[in-house]
């Protein structure tokens, strides 16, 4: 484990990205069952889906999250314009050369769409896919690669930088000054670590150390003695390769007695197991998620119960926080693609409808418009929930937090 420090003074702390995936040879499958389908009579809609599953980092509930969305899309939703969908799923492993072979098997079936299912190396396809006009859809990018341009893709979640400045900013409210954060050491974490926090640290002023710990072998326990011993005002993870990586950091620093606020990035099964243990924690999110419905307005209750119900009937799923997220990305695009004509059911017009989307309800996010010329596609809006002594995790604000636009603008790539 090595520790690279910034220094810039006031403030606090946080995140950006990493995690799951890239790449693969793959085949199709569709997740949609018969007695769905043969509802739906018209030809199905091919969309790829390079789904993170396998390498060192996988996001198993990303899979569960996109079966789900299909079940409900082709039966209850009634498919796109009467066609149901099927997915062409890659699985991924972190590689360029992975997400390479995936992106030319997309091209040869002819998918009118690639959903980017939170890879690593996502970047790596975007030439063959560019070249065949198939648009590469996504919430969060997490190649940073991939987030700091807008051509043939569209991202309905905030990109990285906006999770650092938005988390940064409510724990600045809350008088918050310096922050220690660990992530995986893979070649994408270090433009996180190297060039993103540093340039965000600069701009805000804050004291920051970034953490670099194995993929392959992370030692929790040394991770956690790095954060206590400077007993920083927030200390954690930037982002999380899995629950069991949260659930030891969190162990771990409780038996340290650290008394700073843990941040765990977009982990969430830690909480169910220790809620008490979990409780003064903090959590980001693109969307609302399941332990905060009793937060939630009415509309985000109800499009929560429907997630909730076909996530937890997946054979074998993996519910939580990409689970959700993968669900909310085919609901969102599945809506606009229904306001749009049937004609648009190819790459370019899938490309267009969602490039012209403007004040969309996005399903349990906020309201979207897709038209910037660079990355972000259609919002810096994210939330920040606290963990509560029940369970529950509470938005620390009553809004969605917009990170500063001025301080987004100092991070190369983020507007």
């Amino acid at each position: 484990m090595h520790i690279k420090r910034f220094v810039p003074r006031t403030l606090t702390a946080l995140l950006i990205f990493s995690a799951a995936t890239a790449g693969c040879a793959g085949e199709s499958a569709s997740t949609s069952t018969d007695a769905a389908a043969s509802t739906l009579t018209k030809s199905p809609i091919l969309i790829g889906f390079l789904n993170p599953t396998g390498g060192p980092v996988p996001q198993p509930g990303a899979d569960t999250g996109a079966k789900a969305a299909t079940s409900y899309l082709n039966g209850e939703f009634g498919g796109i314009h009467g066609h149901p969908i099927e997915i062409v799923s890659c699985d991924t492993d972190t590689t360029p050369e992975k997400a390479q072979s995936c992106a030319n098997m997309f091209v040869e079936k002819k998918v009118v769409a690639v959903v980017d299912g939170y890879n690593l190396s996502s970047s790596a396809a975007l030439p063959a896919l560019t070249a065949a006009q198939i648009p590469l859809v996504g919430m969060i990018p997490y190649d940073s690669v991939t987030g700091a341009k807008a051509e043939n893709r569209v991202f309905f979640a905030a990109p990285q930088a906006s999770f650092l400045v938005g988390a940064l900013q409510a724990f600045q409210s809350e008088g918050k000054k310096s922050v220690t954060l660990a992530l995986v050491d893979t070649p994408s974490s270090h433009q996180t670590i190297d060039n993103l926090l540093p340039a965000l640290a600069k701009a805000l002023g804050i004291d920051a150390k970034g953490i670099y710990y194995s993929p392959t072998n992370p030692n929790l326990t040394a991770v956690a003695s790095a954060i206590a011993q400077d007993n920083p005002d927030v200390g954690g993870l930037v982002a999380a390769p899995s629950e069991a990586v949260c659930t030891a950091l969190v162990k771990s620093l409780r038996q340290l007695r650290y008394q700073g606020e843990i941040f765990t990035a977009a982990c969430t099964d830690y909480i169910k197991g220790a809620p008490e243990q979990a409780a003064g924690g903090a959590l980001y999110s693109s969307n609302w998620l399941p332990a905060a419905a009793t937060y939630a307005p009415p509309q985000t209750q109800a499009e929560l119960a429907l997630a909730q119900k076909y996530i937890s009937a997946v054979p074998n799923g993996v519910p939580g926080y990409y689970a959700i997220g993968e669900f909310s990305l085919f609901v969102t695009f599945a809506k606009a693609m229904s306001a749009a004509t049937e004609a648009d059911l190819t790459g370019p017009g899938v490309l267009k409808t969602l490039k012209g989307l403007k004040d969309f309800p996005s399903f349990l996010g906020p309201k979207i418009t897709c038209g910037s010329a660079t990355s972000p596609n259609c919002t810096t809006q994210m939330l920040l929930f606290s963990v509560q002594p029940d369970g529950t995790t509470k938005p620390v604000t009553d809004t969605w937090i917009t990170p500063a636009p001025q301080v987004l603008s100092a991070i190369p790539g983020a507007v």
